[in-house]
């Protein structure tokens, strides 16, 4: 899977771009604020219809206009792939795969994917427990598309009970009771499933993480990912039962896996509080390599790898630890300081208020 070309329209600070990438490395170099990361979003949003870094649909379009557009060209499994993106400011846009509208953003999944490292990863090292959960399940869904229905599921199912739990005002009259027992199974359904989902990826990314790390960090270590769930030890209708009367008194859902965790460790001290800064980061991208290779051995075909900005937050030596750690496959890196010089880059771009200009690679 590699992506040959990409065209923004009105996308962030572009009014206009046309931008060719190389089957290998490509890096885009510019100072701060010129667009460099605006870039490489465009990219992120073709594969998940999200912006990686949070922003709103209205935030992506240029100030003035009402839409923006961003296509790509490539190709998939030796066959060519057009991705074309109309992103509204406001109301619904449209995408199109090969000239075919998507009835739902859900089609679009499995089409391009791509694995995005920016310095905000750090959190999922040092953040809430709410970015290691999106992690995992933003991870099941990229080796498997089918596990977007399971998460969306259980969101919904939480969304419901969640709202039946404030309508019951703190008393169980007998009307609630019985929908809630009705939304108690379908959480326990759902939710001890996409547990269990996750519990089996970490299992499957424990050799790619140890591995990944020691290649980031150039030191070995032992690190460890745990599901973190005590629910699991007696089930999770077990749990609920027990949570009955400060859930009513609280109108929410108090137990399940959307308040579960994941425990990082290095060298069996965790990581979140002991690691150091810079063991941090090399952790936080180790967990990106790690489904990246993942992905790759089970859909047989390397994501897009994007590293934004992520030289700036590192020393020396561990710059070039990553750019060693770098799989076979197509990889856009942004930088705003000088490319370390391990960097072998196929082509490189120079970004400055919204015009790419291409500059002679570096060898």
């Amino acid at each position: 899977m590699y992506l040959r070309r990409l065209w923004l329209e009105d996308f962030r600070n572009y009014e206009h771009a046309e931008v060719d990438l190389a089957r290998g490395l490509t890096a885009v170099i510019g100072d701060n604020g010129q667009g460099k990361s605006n870039l490489v979003e465009a990219i992120g949003y073709l594969a998940t219809l999200s912006s990686f870094r949070g922003a709103p649909n209205e935030a992506l379009v240029r100030k003035g206009r009402d839409r923006a557009v961003v296509r790509a060209e490539g190709e998939r499994a030796g066959r060519s792939l057009l991705i074309e993106a109309e992103i509204a400011a406001h109301g619904r846009g449209r995408v199109l795969v090969n000239k075919q509208r998507l009835v739902r953003n859900r089609d679009l999944l499995g089409a391009l994917r791509v694995t995005i490292f920016a310095p905000d990863d750090l959190a999922l090292v040092k953040g809430a427990p709410v970015e290691r959960r999106r992690f995992l399940d933003d991870a099941l869904v990229a080796i498997r598309t089918s596990n977007d229905l399971l998460r969306t599921e259980y969101e919904r199912v939480v969304r419901q009970r969640n709202a039946l739990l404030r309508q019951a005002g703190g008393r169980l009259a007998p009307d609630i009771a019985t929908t809630l027992e009705v939304w108690d199974a379908k959480l326990v359904e759902t939710g001890e499933a996409l547990a269990a989902q996750r519990v089996r990826l970490l299992d499957v990314l424990e050799p790619y993480l140890s591995n990944a790390y020691d290649q980031v960090a150039g030191v070995p270590a032992a690190v460890t990912a745990r599901y973190v769930a005590p629910w699991r030890e007696h089930g999770l209708a077990a749990a609920i039962h027990d949570l009955r009367r400060d859930e009513l008194r609280r109108g929410v859902s108090l137990v399940g896996p959307h308040r579960d965790d994941v425990e990082l460790r290095i060298d069996d001290l965790p990581a979140r509080t002991h690691g150091s800064q810079g063991e941090q980061r090399s952790l936080a991208f180790a967990l990106r390599l790690a489904v990246h290779t993942a992905v790759t051995d089970v859909v047989g075909a390397a994501p897009l790898l994007v590293l934004d900005d992520v030289f700036s937050e590192l020393d020396p030596r561990r710059s070039d630890a990553l750019l060693r750690a770098l799989p076979p496959g197509q990889t856009v890196l942004t930088t705003a300081v000088s490319l370390p010089s391990g960097a072998r880059c196929q082509r490189v771009l120079q970004v400055h208020d919204g015009l790419v200009v291409e500059q002679s690679a570096v060898w």
